[in-house]
């Protein structure tokens, strides 16, 4: 169950002097990357293909009860692509329904145990990988990659969001090569762009481009993917900038064992 502590890896580790800077990284997601989910580009909506929101917390109790007994199954079963789908599925539904919705804003807040939902998922999926090799299910790929980019967004360490954004990337090449649209191809030029691979990211908008119906769509799907490429570089930029104050924090802690434990009374002598 995702609650169980020490077996999955948390992201929310926001003490001390690190919180500040994450504040930071969230404002960039949001400016940089939350546009890329709400595109409309031509008859489709690219919100459409990532999916999301909340749901009651007697739905989240009911999926992970479902996680438990596909996971039993799984126990005696380890090979079984068919269930080692379903609970990557199972896993991504649960964590969406452990997702809060800001009652101000509208937009989906991810919990801690959202994202352990989530990584989890993540970890079935490779299993899933190994399993099938080559042609996994690409509607699976589709949500996969739309979870892992949601997990971007959420924030963490420039390190961790990165590698989010990586697994999304990836997960979404294997929709695209499977099932080539308009919608996969521009869906994957995005995810491209914020991994840094601009000439990969520029390949899957000309294949957008091509399969669109309509000179009026064309230019939809380029300006729109422009626009994205910008934020991206811009990303990169912030992200290379973040991931240096990090690395340097890093080594300071290091160098310094004790540098983050507040002095005065705390009892400890040489």
């Amino acid at each position: 169950m995702a609650a169980k502590d020490g077996q999955r890896r948390m992201l929310f580790d926001i003490r001390g002097r690190r919180k500040h800077v994450l504040r930071v990284v969230y404002a960039i997601l949001a400016l940089l990357m939350g546009g890329s989910l709400f595109l409309v580009v031509g008859p489709f909506n690219l919100a459409e293909l990532i999916g999301g929101g909340g749901s009651s917390s007697s739905a989240a109790e009911v999926l992970e009860e479902q996680v438990e007994r596909v996971e039993g199954r799984l126990a005696k079963e380890p090979k079984n692509e068919n269930l080692l789908l379903s609970l990557t599925r199972t896993q991504i539904a649960a964590g969406n329904a452990l997702t809060d919705e800001d009652p101000v804003t509208g937009g989906q807040t991810v919990t801690p145990e959202a994202t352990a939902e989530f990584e989890a998922a993540q970890e079935t999926w490779e299993r899933y990988l190994k399993v099938v090799g080559e042609e996994p299910n690409p509607a699976a790929a589709q949500l996969v990659a739309g979870t892992f980019f949601s997990q971007a967004e959420s924030g963490g360490t420039v390190r961790e969001v990165e590698s989010s954004i990586e697994a999304a990337a990836a997960a979404q090449r294997l929709a695209a090569e499977a099932r080539p649209s308009v919608g996969s191809l521009s869906t994957l030029a995005i995810y491209e762009y914020f991994t840094g691979d601009f000439s990969a990211g520029d390949k899957a908008a000309r294949e957008a481009e091509e399969l669109a119906t309509s000179k009026s769509q064309t230019k939809a799907i380029e300006k729109q993917l422009n626009q994205l490429r910008k934020r991206a570089k811009a990303w990169r930029k912030q992200a290379q900038k973040f991931a240096k104050q990090e690395s340097k924090r890093g080594k300071e802690e290091l160098q310094n064992p004790l540098g983050g434990l507040s002095g005065g009374g705390a009892g400890l002598t040489p």
